[in-house]
């Protein structure tokens, strides 16, 4: 194999670890890509024999492109369209071997909306050192800070996520009653199993950045979901195949409109265990993973 070939190969050994690390800095698959590939521009413009470690090379490459790009992203959220959440990811059988490492329950929705709440250092070396099991030392040379600094910024991150309640992924029986109870509303509108799991202070949420019609606000409240969706979504997705999928590491819902991803629904699940949220995925934009081929 030529020198550019065991270039190459070594960096595909460690994209998965890129994508993974990108994607729960930035919530976005679409975003995590770029970084990648950005990080395989700079990767194919260095002279690899002054690299010493190559995988440390590249997290530190990508960790400081994902929080280049996060801070722009955060500016820009602040004029999003209604609700944001991230983007989802399959992670079940569907999944390409790429998304390997997003099988834990360091991927739910919930733990990336917690994510959200962090500074973009405290978030990269929350992630870099309880996700990655990365030591502070390495972590303060690719944030470019001391290691007493990095110590700070995860102990505040942890108090963050513990603050957060329930982040992991609901038990697989409970997950399956959920989407079974949540279907008979859409079909039948028959709520009471559903009503049943839901948390008295629910939400419903829906994230469709202005680019797809949708809820702007949460609509709050166990009696007030069920009602939207029992009566209300049957109307709007009628016609529609659904179908469950293993999404973020919890069983979800893909609609679709022909081959064309039309939704994804999530859930969010306290300890309890009781269904907190409901979310509703409708930006084209973070949708374009779940489409058919034609």
């Amino acid at each position: 194999m030529t020198q550019n070939g065991d270039h190459i190969r070594e960096f595909e050994q460690a994209r998965p670890l890129l994508i993974g690390l990108a994607y729960r800095l930035l919530g976005s698959r679409a975003e995590a890509e770029d970084v990648v590939q950005d990080t395989f521009l700079a990767w194919s413009g260095t002279d690899r024999d002054v690299i010493e470690h190559p995988r440390a090379w590249l997290t530190s490459v990508c960790t400081r492109r994902s929080l280049d790009v996060l801070k722009s992203a955060r500016r820009s959220r602040t004029d999003y369209v209604g609700y944001w959440l991230p983007e989802p990811m399959a992670t079940g059988e569907s999944a390409t071997p790429e998304t390997d490492l997003m099988v834990s329950e360091s991927v739910t929705m919930a733990f990336l909306l917690v994510l959200e709440r962090l500074t973009p250092k405290e978030r990269a070396a929350f992630v870099l050192h309880d996700v990655f099991a990365m030591e502070y030392v390495e972590i303060a040379g690719q944030l470019a800070t001391s290691e007493a600094a990095c110590r700070k910024l995860v102990s505040r991150a942890r108090v963050n996520v513990r603050q957060a309640g329930n982040t992991k992924p609901a038990p697989r029986d409970l997950q399956q009653c959920l989407i079974d109870a949540f279907q008979t509303a859409l079909r039948t509108g028959a709520a009471d199993d559903l009503a049943g799991l839901l948390a008295r202070d629910a939400v419903l949420t829906a994230d469709s950045g202005g680019k797809a019609a949708s809820i702007l606000g949460p609509v709050k409240g166990a009696e007030r979901i069920l009602t939207f969706v029992s009566r209300a979504l049957p109307k709007f997705w009628s016609g529609y195949s659904i179908t469950v999928a293993e999404i973020n590491a919890q069983l979800a819902l893909i609609v679709r409109d022909g081959p064309a991803a039309h939704a994804v629904v999530s859930f969010r699940v306290n300890a309890d265990p009781w269904v907190s949220e409901i979310m509703v995925m409708r930006n084209p934009d973070k949708l374009r993973g779940f489409d058919l081929p034609d």
